[in-house]
């Protein structure tokens, strides 16, 4: 998720919350702490996958897209710049990110998380949010968003948007720019670190840019290899972590161990047109969001195109499943300041991201 500046499951899981220290060089804007997250304990069973209800097992899945070409509907347009959507089973409403340009001596762009109810209705969630990709906490009770206005992954309570710490630097220091995230079901995080929203603000990465993930309130690196790395993803049984290298215009796959760590990666697709953000259907199947070409990807597990969803004309940012069947896919897509949301009804429910 670029700017061009730039999701997860449902179980009973708590996140506990214990004290730690901000960012460095970052402002809070609230008391700062970090999430310890309960951790998968069998070392002997697989990788967490969808939790139980999510992707009915035991059926078959047949061609996600209607045609090997679609079009979605606009919803609405008009916005800054659209990233980051994740839909809210429990409310029954999309929440995603309103990027506007950079402000001040870091150019630091601000970010308002808007809510969308269908079938029409738009307003603001959050004010000053700072975030850019979203995703869903395992107890459904909170958002956990890249922030690149504290260099940080975060999380909000959808219950009165208060906010709190998940990642706050990597071994002391600052991230570039938090930018895409994704949970696996029993909570332990991933995101990438490019640097498109690190503004004028130092770099603590020493050129690099970067994947990480979050376990135990501990973070670690998984790949510091990755050129602009920008949407991250995981397939329904857990077993796989996707990343979009996007300015190497590769998408790579690594194995998730029971632990949460990865092994070695290796290429999914060979991409063309830049892979923004990303999300997954209940078969595996891959839907990537395309910035210069306007497209959304759809890859089969295996890697072979499926076929393409359009909409708009360029820009296109991320993804998200959602509605009460799950099987409407909502896209932010467009011009900056003339940003939209559009749907697409489409034949395979997805992972709640």
């Amino acid at each position: 998720m670029i700017w061009r500046p730039t999701i997860a499951a449902l179980t009973g899981l708590c996140l506990a919350l214990t004290t730690a220290p901000g960012p460095v060089g970052a402002a809070p804007s609230a008391p700062r702490r970090a999430i310890d997250v309960n951790a998968h304990t069998d070392p002997l069973a697989g990788p967490p996958g969808a939790p139980p209800g999510v992707c009915p097992g035991g059926i078959g899945y047949g061609p996600p897209l209607p045609a090997s070409s679609v079009s979605a509907t606009k919803i609405q347009s008009g916005f800054s710049f659209l990233e980051g959507p994740v839909w809210i089973a429990d409310g029954g409403y999309l929440l995603m990110s309103d990027m506007a340009a950079g402000t001040g001596p870091n150019n630091v762009q601000p970010s308002t998380i808007r809510r969308f109810t269908p079938p029409a209705t738009f307003d603001t969630f959050i004010a000053n949010a700072g975030s850019n990709g979203l995703a869903l906490s395992p107890d459904a009770q909170q958002i956990i968003a890249a922030t690149h206005d504290q260099r940080n992954v975060s999380a909000y309570r959808l219950s009165d948007q208060a906010r709190s710490t998940v990642a706050a630097d990597y071994q002391g220091r600052a991230f570039n720019s938090p930018n895409d995230v994704t949970v696996r079901s029993d909570g332990v995080v991933y995101f990438t670190d490019p640097n498109f929203q690190r503004g004028n603000r130092p770099d603590q990465m020493s050129g690099r840019t970067s994947v990480f993930r979050v376990s135990g309130g501990q973070v670690s690196l998984v790949d510091d290899r990755l050129r602009q790395p920008n949407g991250i993803a995981l397939s329904p049984d857990g077993s796989t972590l996707y990343v979009g290298a996007y300015s190497e215009n590769k998408i790579y796959k690594y194995v998730v161990q029971p632990d949460g760590s990865t092994g070695a990666r290796s290429v999914f697709v060979n991409y063309l047109g830049g892979p923004d953000g990303v999300t997954i259907d209940c078969a595996g199947n891959v839907y990537w969001a395309s910035g210069s070409d306007g497209l959304i990807h759809v890859y089969s597990p295996a890697g072979a195109q499926l076929g393409t969803i359009r909409s708009g004309v360029a820009g296109t940012t991320n993804v998200a499943f959602g509605g009460t069947d799950r099987r409407t896919l909502y896209i932010t897509s467009g011009r900056t300041n003339d940003s939209g949301l559009y749907s697409v009804r489409l034949n395979v429910p997805g992972y709640p991201y």
